[in-house]
Formats: structure tokens, C-alpha cells, sequence
């Protein structure tokens, strides 16, 4: 069903305090540990985002009793890692995260078991995962040519496996990672760099012990060695989730290439291996600071404070890519906001995300009068030229349709978004912060510098050290 379109219009510039929704990619693994751990677990700042949602409903479809005292707040009740057959395909809606770290899970349960999602997802190639589980003994086939959903999983015993992966993927590493703990044996995934450490860290949070290699600075290499004792058990603990740095990215972008912007973002991840778009964004020379204020649960969090100005064109390749993977579409709008050429390659993985958004993105850019130059693995954009608004679709994409509105605040007359409604898989507050935050810059004057939060906070941290 599609939703109203965002009508955007050139914006004034930013100058606020906001916070954003849970960490999506957290509030997954969240769900997952606590339904295979020993008892029962409090998750808060749960994210209410479709594919989250998605995620819930799946572990209850597997007998595992999930409650929801209030907004943002899950109560789950583990069931020591095994679960029940379920009646009839559990659905992942849009969720590619939910369907490749639960192929892992499902892979060593004493059921046959169905993974099934919407179009888009059923469009998404799942061999990376099903190659791996298939190694370590897991029955899976496929519904499509290309190994696409849906997945038909007939679960059993496995056994450990040292495998590496042919590119760096948070989804892959957790997929056989979470299979590891029911196999027999020491499980061993080895990354060509680091993708995304949240199922690591949530793993340790959670007691159960991993070996953990990474390199040297000095090393020729970058790879990155995980190992795992299968069958130790999960323990029961609760677990707040961080704000999303995903989802802050787009305000980010918004005041950095706005000068005069000055926005603060509290409460938000800052776990190194999700914070490329800020060392990104410096590099295109946007004045910004972060500061970590507390390590939770494994996860640093903290704020960023971030000045408008303008930008420069960079180059974003290589080892950095999965680091930024879910960033590039807002990063595309930086580049083409910046002063410059911004080149993105070694990012070919775009083309198979809800859309394919390379090709998505160049379109859009092209139709607010960006130049483009689109390769197999990413693009080349001439930024400096004046945006112009347009009428662009979203692809049925939350991440595109985010980007294009920022793009919008920036652009001469009016942007339409159409077909919004996939924004809520993963930001279900965007569009009433985007206005909220138009709201409040027509108050400016009332307002009190946001500088002063961050600075109080640094003069009571002092304060409290002598």
C-alpha cells in the first residue's frame, strides 16, 4: 500500500538538538539472543520499524513469548535455544537481516522450516549464507534461479567449520556465527576486513566467550578471524538499544553541507566499525566532533556535534565500503552537494539491496540536475551544481526515499518523494522530525545554542574527575 508523498521544499538553515530511533541492525540481534538465551529479557529502545517488527513476529510464529509493556519496550522470554515448529513460511516481510541471521538459527532446529518475504526481498540473492550452513551441514533450498527465497530450511545437527568469506558481511559472519552455537566444535569465520562487530559484541554482552583476532597495524593484511565454541548457552540479561547511527546519517548530511547548520544528535551508536559516514564526512571537510559518553551493553554511545559548511568531493572505496554500505545513499547526496567529484566504487553489493541503488540513485541525482557517471560497483558525481527540485520515485526503498528528502531541503522549488510508505522499515519518525526540525528553525530566535548541551556535559565530566 503506498503512502502519502513527502513534499519537500528548500529549507532554512539547521540549528537544533535531536535524537534518533533505536539502532535497527541491534534491535534484530536483540530479539534473537534474547529468545535463544536461558530466561527472560528486557529489551528497551526497542526500534518499532517494520523489519524489526518483522523480526518479533517470527520468533513468536516459533512458540518464543514476546510482550510489550509499553512503546520501545520488549519483555522476551527465552527458550534455551530451542524453539518450535512453526505453522506454516514465516514471513520477513522487506527484512533481509531477519531472513539470512534466522537461516542460521533455523539451520540446527529439529523442524523443516520456510523463509519467505515480500517482492523485493524474494528478488534478493541469499547463496552467501546458504553456502556456508550448507557446509556446516544444513539442508536449504532455494526458490529462485539465483538462489533467492524463498528458503525451504530442513534443520539438524551441524558441524563446525573454518570458512572465509568472499567479501566482508556483517549478515554472513552472525548467519554462521549463530549456527556455531549449536554446532559441534569451534566455528571460525574469517573476514578479508571488518564488517560490523554488533553480533560479536552482543554475543560477549550475553556470556558466551568468543576469540576474537584482528590486525596489526603494521600487518599486510586486514583480515579478521572470529572463532566460537559451539553449545554454550546464552544467558538472560537486558539490553538497551543505542540510536542509529543509519538514521542519523541523513541529518548529518542535512546541516553538514549547510553553512550556518548547527545540529546535536544525542543518545546516539557510536561503535566503531558503524561510524565511517563520520571519518567520510571529515574528509569532505565537514566540521564535526564525537563523544562517546557511554560504553553500554558493549555499545558506545554518546553525541555528535556537527557545524554546516561546505563540502568537498572524495573518494569512497575499498576496505571503507562495508563500513558505509547502508550510508551511500545519503553519502551520494553529500557528494553531490560538495564542491567537486565524489567517486564511490567497489560497492557492486548496492545492487542487490531493496532496489538497486546504484542505479537508483544515479537516476534521482540526474533528475535534480546532477551529473552522474554510473559504473557496475558504484559512480562518479560532479557536485557544485545547484539542485533542482523534482518529482523522484523511492524505488520502494526507506533509505532512498530518506536520502532524496534531505536532498530536497537543499534543492530550488519543491521535491516529491513518492511512495513513502517503505520509510517505516526502519525510521518510522522521519517525516515528523524532518518537519519538527522545520519548525523549530522558524523559532530560531527563542531558541537556546545547542552548543550548550554538549559543553555542560564536557564541564560536568571534568568536574566529576577531580
Amino acid at each position: 500500500m503506498k503512502s502519502a508523498p513527502f513534499h519537500i521544499k528548500h529549507a532554512p538553515v539547521l540549528e537544533t538538538e535531536i535524537t534518533v530511533p533505536g539502532d535497527k541492525s541491534v534491535s534484530h540481534r536483540a530479539i534473537m539472543l534474547a529468545a535463544l538465551s536461558n530466561g527472560v529479557c528486557k529489551i528497551t529502545n526497542f526500534l518499532e520499524g517494520e523489519d524489526c517488527l518483522s523480526t518479533a513476529a517470527a520468533f513468536r510464529q516459533l512458540g518464543v513469548t514476546i510482550e510489550q509493556p509499553e512503546p520501545g519496550t520488549l519483555v522476551v522470554y527465552g527458550t534455551r535455544g530451542v524453539l518450535t515448529a512453526p505453522q506454516g513460511p514465516i514471513d520477513c516481510g522487506n527484512s533481509g537481516t531477519t531472513m539470512r541471521l534466522m537461516s542460521g538459527i533455523l539451520a540446527a532446529q529439529s523442524f523443516t522450516s520456510e523463509l519467505t518475504g515480500d517482492a523485493s526481498l524474494q528478488n534478493r540473492p541469499m547463496r552467501r549464507v546458504v553456502e556456508p550452513l550448507t557446509r556446516m551441514g544444513a539442508k536449504i533450498r532455494t526458490g529462485g534461479a539465483r538462489d533467492t527465497p524463498p528458503l525451504l530450511i530442513e534443520g539438524g545437527p551441524l558441524q563446525a567449520i573454518t570458512y572465509r568469506t568472499p567479501v566482508a558481511s556483517a549478515q554472513v559472519k552472525s548467519a554462521i556465527l549463530l549456527a556455531g552455537l549449536f554446532a559441534e566444535g569451534v566455528t571460525t569465520v574469517i573476514e578479508p576486513s571488518p564488517s560490523r562487530d554488533h553480533t560479536e559484541r552482543m554475543l560477549e554482552y550475553f556470556l558466551v566467550k568468543l576469540e576474537t583476532e584482528h590486525p596489526k597495524p603494521t600487518s599486510p593484511t586486514k583480515e579478521c578471524r572470529i572463532s566460537l565454541q559451539g553449545r554454550q548457552q546464552i544467558e538472560s540479561r537486558d539490553f538497551s538499544v543505542p540510536g542509529d547511527i543509519s538514521s542519523a546519517a541523513f541529518w548529518l548530511v542535512a546541516a553538514a553541507a549547510r553553512p550556518g547548520s548547527r545540529l546535536l544528535i544525542k543518545n546516539v551508536g557510536l561503535n566503531p566499525t558503524r561510524t565511517g559516514i563520520i571519518g567520510v564526512l571529515i574528509r569532505m571537510g565537514a566540521r564535526l566532533r564525537e563523544v562517546v559518553e557511554v560504553v553500554a551493553q558493549g555499545e558506545p554511545c554518546g553525541v555528535i556535534d556537527i557545524k554546516g559548511g561546505r563540502l568537498r568531493g572524495t573518494v569512497i572505496a575499498g576496505d571503507e565500503i562495508p563500513n558505509v554500505i547502508d550510508e551511500i545513499p545519503i553519502l551520494a547526496v553529500a557528494g553531490a552537494l560538495a564542491e567537486g567529484e565524489t567517486i564511490i566504487r567497489d560497492a557492486k553489493e548496492l545492487r542487490v539491496k531493496e532496489t538497486d541503488r546504484i542505479a537508483a540513485i544515479a537516476s534521482n541525482l540526474r533528475l535534480m540536475g546532477v551529473p552522474v557517471e554510473e559504473f557496475e560497483d558504484g559512480m562518479k558525481i560532479t557536485g557544485g551544481q545547484k539542485l533542482k527540485g523534482a518529482k523522484l520515485p523511492s524505488y520502494g526503498d526507506h533509505r532512498i526515499a530518506m536520502a532524496f528528502a534531505i536532498a530536497g531541503l537543499h534543492a530550488s522549488g519543491e521535491t516529491v518523494i513518492e511512495d513513502t510508505a517503505c520509510v517505516q522499515t526502519s525510521y518510522p519518525g522521519f517525516e515528523s522530525t524532518l518537519m519538527d526540525i522545520l519548525q523549530r528553525n522558524s523559532m530560531r530566535q527563542k531558541r537556546t545554542p545547542v552548543i550548550s548541551s554538549l559543553d555542560s556535559r564536557r564541564r560536568r565530566g571534568k568536574s566529576s574527575k577531580k
